[in-house]
C-alpha cells in the first residue's frame, strides 16, 4: 500500500504577516480584539438629549403663542398673489445668475491673463462692484433715466443717432433688478472662478502647451473641467445668497415674493403671518436649490469623494426615509 510522505517531522514554515496586520513578538499573547461601535460615547447621547429638548421647546413656543396666527398663515400660504411673487423671485434669480456666471467666467479668466489691459479692466470691475452695496446699485439702475433720458445707437461724441428708446420704458423695475443683481454677483463669481482655476496644477497647463493646445483650448478643455470641482460648491452658495438678495428688489417695486407679502399685510395689517408665509416659501426654494447643489457636487466630485466623507450619505444609511431623496 502506497503511503504519502511523512510530514510529522517536517518543520512548519512561519506564515508572513500581511501588510495591515501587526505581528506579535515571540512569547507575547495577542491582545483581544475590540468590537467596533461598542465604545461608550456619552457626548453623543448628551447632544441628542439637548437637540430633543430644544426641538420640543421651539415647537411648544410656536404652537402656544397666539401672535403667530397660524390660521392666517394657512390662508395665505397658497394665495395667488404669493404664488405669483414666488414665480417672479425664481425668474429673477435664474436670469441674474445666468448673466452673472457668464460674465464672472470671463472676468475670472481676465484676472489671470498676462494681458495688462484685461487684468486692469477686470480688477477695476471687481473692485467697484464689490465695494458698493447691492441696494445702492439697484436704486441707481432704477433711476438711470435721470442721467440718460433715452438710450441711443449711433456715432459717439455728438454724431448722428440711428435709433433711440425712452429709458423709462426700457428700464423697468424687473430689468433694473436683473441688471443690478447680475452685475454685482459677477464681481464675486469672478473671484470664485479665479480661485478654481488656481486650484488646478500648473503642470496640466504646461503639458497641454507641449501638446500644441492653444490658450483658449487649454482653458476650455483642460483647466475649467478640472476647476469645476472647486467652483461648484461656492456657486451653489452664491445662488442661495442671490435668492435672499432678491428680496432687496422689493425696494424698487419688483413684484417678487417679499413685495407680494408686503402688499397683502399693508391692507390687512397681518404683518407677522405674512412674513412667515414669505419665509416658508424662501425655505422651500432654498431646500430645492440645496438638493440640486448636492447632486451637482457629487457629479463633479466623483472619484474624489466616498460615502464616508459624505455626511448626507451616512444619514441616508441610518434613516431610510432619506433614501428617497
Amino acid at each position: 500500500m502506497k503511503q504519502g510522505p511523512d510530514t510529522r517531522s517536517a518543520p512548519r514554515r512561519p506564515v508572513p504577516a500581511r501588510p495591515h496586520e501587526i505581528c506579535p513578538e515571540p512569547g507575547q499573547q495577542p491582545s483581544p480584539s475590540i468590537a467596533a461601535g461598542h465604545a461608550h460615547e456619552p457626548g453623543k447621547w448628551i447632544a441628542w438629549i439637548l437637540l430633543a429638548f430644544v426641538t420640543v421647546w421651539i415647537t411648544h413656543a410656536l404652537i402656544t403663542n397666539p401672535g403667530f396666527q397660524w390660521g392666517i398663515v394657512a390662508e395665505y400660504l397658497f394665495a395667488p398673489e404669493i404664488l405669483a411673487g414666488t414665480l417672479v423671485t425664481a425668474q429673477l434669480v435664474a436670469l441674474s445668475m445666468l448673466i452673472a456666471i457668464a460674465l464672472g467666467v470671463v472676468l475670472g479668466v481676465m484676472r489671470l491673463s498676462h494681458n495688462s489691459a484685461a487684468y486692469l479692466a477686470s480688477s477695476a470691475y471687481v473692485w467697484f462692484f464689490r465695494g458698493t452695496p447691492v441696494l445702492v446699485q439697484l436704486i441707481f439702475w432704477y433711476n438711470i433715466a435721470t442721467l440718460y433720458p433715452h438710450f441711443a445707437i449711433g456715432i459717439p461724441f455728438g454724431g448722428p443717432e440711428f435709433a433711440s428708446v425712452d429709458s423709462n420704458r426700457l428700464m423697468t423695475s424687473f430689468t433694473a433688478a436683473v441688471i443690478g443683481l447680475s452685475l454685482n454677483e459677477a464681481a464675486y463669481y469672478a473671484e470664485i472662478v479665479r480661485a478654481g482655476i488656481l486650484s488646478v496644477d500648473r503642470g496640466q497647463t504646461v503639458a497641454a502647451k507641449a501638446l500644441g493646445f492653444t490658450p483658449t483650448e487649454i482653458i476650455r478643455r483642460i483647466v475649467l473641467p478640472q476647476a469645476m470641482r472647486a467652483i461648484v460648491p461656492p456657486t451653489g452658495n452664491q445662488i442661495i445668497a442671490m435668492l435672499k438678495y432678491s428680496a432687496l428688489a422689493s425696494v424698487i417695486a419688483v413684484p417678487e415674493l417679499l413685495h407680494s407679502a408686503q402688499s397683502i399685510y399693508n391692507r390687512t395689517f397681518d404683518t407677522i403671518p405674512l412674513l412667515i408665509v414669505a419665509s416658508i416659501w424662501y425655505l422651500v426654494l432654498v431646500t430645492v436649490l440645496s438638493i440640486g447643489q448636492r447632486y451637482v457636487e457629487r457629479y463633479f466630485s466623483r472619484g474624489h469623494l466616498d460615502d464616508n466623507q459624505d455626511r448626507f450619505a451616512a444619514l441616508k444609511r441610518r434613516m431610510p426615509i432619506l433614501r428617497k431623496i
